[in-house]
């Protein structure tokens, strides 16, 4: 029987391994596109405005990438280093230097860093809002105040199979991140490696699971919350949750509204 067994578990194990592949390419064709770093733009940093035209929109979805950055406790007034996985074009990123000396912000999409990259060195990126059919408006990017860019680098990476010298971190943040891996359990024991006793984390999720980012096999049995208490404990305390609504503008028409799920952890 063993004779039998070991090549049919060897085969199992290559096939994930495509579909783990195949998943990464998925993403890797989504989330390099022009359309989307230009939708992503202007969800991180497009006025209100440019945004939300309409009296009647959901206002209070506007400002996420900033939002979710305010869940790390007020004290201490500024921390050693700062991480930002899945950072996409990178406001949070830009938001957690005004209070950590050093922040890294690390995405899975080249053209995300690029654009973050240029973001951060001030060069003011022109880029184009869909209105409707072929119809676009140009919008000109400026640096958000009070943010320290000298204190920022940004990189790509695999949140599941992060670089081993990253070192340690004083807080670490990932915003609707973890329901888009396919195997959001390996970016997860990675977490107390990366955060400090004491430190903090902040996970945002919309636990919106689809198949074609993640397999069925590695879904939360259950309700996600409960899940992840399940994947953290013994290293992590949860000390709250909250409900974060975003806002991604698609066309002046249309809209994506969506409420993430946001949890602070301490490192045990």
């Amino acid at each position: 029987m063993a004779q039998n067994v070991q090549p049919t578990i060897r085969f199992l194990d290559e096939k994930y391994a495509d579909y783990v592949r195949v998943c990464q390419q998925m993403m890797s064709a989504v989330y390099e596109t022009q359309k989307l770093v230009e939708e992503y733009l202007l969800f991180h940093y497009g006025k209100d405005e440019e945004i939300l035209p309409w009296a009647a929109g959901p206002k209070e979805a506007l400002g996420f990438p900033v939002r979710t950055v305010r869940h790390f406790s007020a004290e201490p007034e500024t921390v050693a280093r700062a991480l930002d996985v899945g950072c996409a074009v990178g406001r949070s990123t830009l938001e957690l230097s005004k209070n950590a000396e050093e922040v890294i912000g690390i995405d899975f999409s080249q053209a995300f860093i690029e654009a973050a990259e240029r973001v951060r060195l001030g060069d003011k990126p022109r880029y184009h809002r869909l209105e409707e059919a072929s119809v676009t408006s140009q919008l000109e990017l400026s640096l958000p105040g009070e943010i320290f860019p000298e204190r920022v680098r940004f990189e790509t990476g695999d949140a599941m199979n992060l670089r081993e010298d990253l070192g340690t971190f004083d807080r670490v943040h990932a915003a609707n991140l973890v329901c888009r891996l396919p195997e959001p359990r390996k970016f997860l024991a990675r977490l107390p490696q990366l955060v400090k006793p004491g430190g903090e984390l902040v996970l945002a999720t919309p636990c919106t699971w689809l198949e074609e980012f993640t397999a069925r096999e590695h879904w939360p049995e259950d309700r996600t919350l409960e899940w992840l208490e399940k994947e953290l404990a013994g290293h992590f305390d949860l000390i709250r949750t909250a409900d974060e609504p975003f806002l991604i503008r698609e066309t002046a028409r249309k809209f994506q509204w969506t409420v993430s799920m946001v949890t602070v952890w301490k490192r045990a």
